[in-house]
């Protein structure tokens, strides 16, 4: 989602607190309202809550009581989000689902990895304006949808699978630095680019890396080629969007209108 602020006043920075998490508002002046970016978890109950805000006021020297913030808030309903209650069902090698000691030792080392990149929040924003499809195809699976490894129930699936063949050039959605370029157990060949302010995009499953950890990448740059690696059934390409720690459906992020 994107929350739009029109203050009750001058202010030269908005923050924001929404389900515990921390927002920090850009300002649009072709609309002169302030913006950010937030979402809703899957495990999020239906219900009313409310966002937090904090201005500070535009100062003014002659008056002290201008440098002193202001506070208001908005409450906001959240429905019970419906996604399809497909079930799909799928064979993967028996090291996914039953997988060995050194295997398991291998997983144990890739979720370190992830809970150590996958949580940062840094300060400034990089993305701007819309995001882009990371490549031109037909969706085959989508967020939310319930699957099923080996005859074992798997948790929803917390992505979009594009159905592109091996070898297909995957684009970053949007601007941001590279955090991981990596080969992980279950995410195969897996790029994840941080645009900023706890906003993440993740590629799974590539067969080639085009980019390296650190690099600067721009909208509808080339950063890899789709594969089939790490936990897959075959060829394809998986993305994912981590917004501070939640998964959010990507497909919403795609239809954004952005400023």
């Amino acid at each position: 989602m994107l929350f739009h602020v029109k203050a009750p006043l001058r202010i030269e920075s908005l923050t924001g607190t929404w389900l515990s998490h921390q927002l920090t508002f850009g300002f649009n002046p072709a609309t002169r309202t302030w913006f950010s970016l937030a979402g809703v978890s899957l495990e999020t109950p239906p219900g009313t809550y409310t966002l937090e805000l904090t201005g500070q006021p535009a100062s003014k020297s002659s008056d002290n009581s201008a440098d002193k913030t202001v506070t208001f808030s908005r409450k906001f309903t959240v429905a019970r989000g419906r996604y399809p209650k497909i079930k799909v069902e799928l064979r993967v090698e028996g090291k996914f689902t039953a997988p060995s000691g050194e295997q398991l030792q291998q997983i144990d080392e890739a979720k370190k990895v992830k809970q150590e990149y996958l949580n940062r929040v840094t300060p400034e924003r990089e993305w701007a304006d819309k995001f882009e499809t990371p490549a031109v195809a037909a969706i085959s699976d989508v967020f939310g949808s319930q699957r099923i490894f080996n005859d074992k129930i798997s948790s929803p699936h917390l992505g979009l699978d594009f159905r592109v063949p091996a070898g297909t050039p995957v684009a970053a959605m949007n601007r941001g630095t590279v955090l991981l370029a990596r080969f992980l157990y279950y995410e195969g060949n897996f790029v994840v680019i941080d645009h900023g302010q706890g906003l993440l995009t993740l590629y799974l499953h590539l067969s080639e890396f085009k980019v390296k950890e650190g690099e600067h990448v721009n909208r509808g740059q080339e950063i890899g080629l789709s594969g089939g690696t790490g936990r897959a059934t075959g060829p394809h390409l998986h993305v994912a969007v981590r917004w501070q720690g939640t998964y959010l459906d990507p497909n919403q992020l795609l239809h954004l209108s952005l400023p």
